[in-house]
């Protein structure tokens, strides 16, 4: 008996639609590699009408006080929380993440970030009125930049649509948002949520492939393009809204380095570690995957990091006492296996390696030793539950081999000595470091960072600002 797929669609201008001229792709459940929805292919036409439609919307959307985009914010994240089981219950087919872990750790944060900016929509400010001129006042406006072209990746869906369009409206924009071709169904059931709330033509939602990402980026409506995703398609994105001048916001990958000091509590940072580096299966770009541990303590530490391993679980979303879930999809699976495949003779894989079950695409959590600076692994973004550890003489080389990547996202130190942990987080080049932890976000502090993990930032006030522009206006006292 064949099931029937479920049926996903665009939203434009406050309706659901098809794809204009009818296409659409399957999405996989990837704890059981079996469709389960349909979704548009939007081509040029979709993207068109979502355009108009943000367009159409903008002018009165800007024109909005912020009191009034606060309440829109504050009833969007009510009705989340309202309907917290049915987002779960998608995201969670989406991804196949552990429905537990998403209940506890994703619906609550993204909540709080939308309230978050909620808040932030009143609190723009800008330096006071004055006169520079003899006879001029001067002042300074924030206004929003226009229609936002959004792309949102397909690891962490719900959070990252948040992260996205709650800044944007908030500032006064209007958003066309596609999330990823293999994870739409909790996008969509967003818009379901919103169409109440907003403005028509204010949110929109389009589903696609990278070609349809590229037609939204190549856009002449948008004003600022913004993804999270890999390097490749930042770099792709910056060039092509280079071509008319688009302001740009781009999120890409992380190979975060963390290092542990021979004062560190052993026991404490092992736990913690494994839990930052196999967390939604290592597909985290903050993930803390590459591990630099003083030479004292390797080995030491190296037994009991494959030992929380061997006792950390994966399974399927309803499964009890799993800690993550499958990797996203079959290309992603490969991937991760295909840099255990080739691994130098002179590394170690002290624990995992190896795909689990033969349904769904369930990786073991792995960790390997006796890396060397310039090996693949180390260089290049995993993405998987994967944990390198290397070994380090001194300080002055735990920096140069944490910085001696082209990502720089985010980092932590391990170490009791304060001196040490502010020398590290002065000489590390990442966006983010942590001391004595590893992945914690809030709402009011940023997330981006240099190098090839791209520009602009993510959460905070500064997030929000990212979402705007400036404009001086100057005006004779003399009438």
């Amino acid at each position: 008996m064949t099931t029937e797929l479920r049926r996903l669609r665009n939203y434009i201008g406050g309706e659901f639609k098809d794809a204009a001229d009818g296409r659409t792709t399957e999405v996989v459940n990837p704890a059981i590699g079996e469709a389960y929805a349909t979704a548009p292919l939007s081509g040029q036409a979709d993207v068109d009408a979502a355009m108009a439609a943000a367009a159409a919307a903008f002018p009165g959307w800007r024109d909005t006080t912020p009191a009034e985009r606060q309440k829109a914010l504050l009833k969007i994240a009510d009705a989340f929380e309202a309907r917290a089981d049915e987002l779960i219950a998608a995201e969670s087919e989406n991804t196949g993440k552990p429905l537990g872990l998403t209940a506890s750790e994703e619906l609550p944060p993204m909540v709080d970030q939308i309230r978050f900016f909620a808040g932030a929509a009143r609190l723009l400010e800008g330096r006071s009125a004055g006169e520079y001129m003899e006879g001029m006042t001067s002042i300074i406006r924030r206004e929003p930049v226009g229609v936002c072209a959004q792309v949102a990746p397909w690891n962490y869906p719900m959070m990252m649509a948040v992260w996205k369009f709650a800044p944007a409206i908030a500032a006064g924009n209007t958003v066309v948002l596609k999330p990823s071709d293999t994870t739409p169904a909790s996008t969509v059931l967003m818009a379901e949520i919103i169409d109440s709330i907003l403005p028509k033509g204010v949110f929109n939602v389009i589903c696609g492939d990278r070609e349809t990402g590229k037609a939204m980026v190549e856009h002449s409506t948008p004003a600022m393009a913004s993804i999270t995703g890999s390097v490749r398609a930042g770099m792709q994105v910056a060039e092509s809204a280079s071509k008319d001048v688009k302001r740009v916001h781009l999120e890409l990958g992380g190979k975060a380095p963390v290092v542990v000091f021979e004062d560190a509590d052993l026991a404490k940072a092992v736990e913690d570690i494994a839990v930052a580096g196999y967390f939604n299966a290592g597909q985290d770009c903050t993930a803390a995957t590459r591990v630099l541990v003083h030479e004292s303590i390797h080995d030491e530490f190296v037994a009991a990091l494959a030992k929380a391993a061997a006792d950390t679980k994966t399974g399927r979303p309803d499964d009890e006492d799993v800690l993550y879930g499958p990797l996203n999809n079959p290309n992603q699976l490969k991937q991760v296996a295909g840099f255990i495949e080739r691994l130098p003779a002179h590394a170690k894989v002290e624990a995992g390696g190896h795909q689990v079950g033969e349904k769904g695409y369930f990786y073991a959590p792995t960790v390997v030793s006796g890396l060397k600076q310039d090996d693949e692994i180390i260089q290049n973004e995993v993405f998987g539950p994967v944990i390198t550890v290397q070994s380090f003489t001194d300080e002055a080389q735990a920096v140069a081999y944490a910085n001696g990547v082209e990502f720089a996202l985010a980092s932590s130190v391990w170490t009791k000595d304060h001196g040490r942990a502010m020398r590290m987080s002065k000489n590390l080049d990442f966006g983010c470091v942590w001391i004595n932890t590893h992945i914690p976000l809030v709402a009011e502090m940023p997330h981006g960072g240099f190098k090839k993990s791209g520009y602009g930032k993510d959460l905070s006030a500064y997030g929000f600002e990212d979402y705007t522009r400036i404009k001086h206006v100057m005006t004779s006292l003399d009438g």
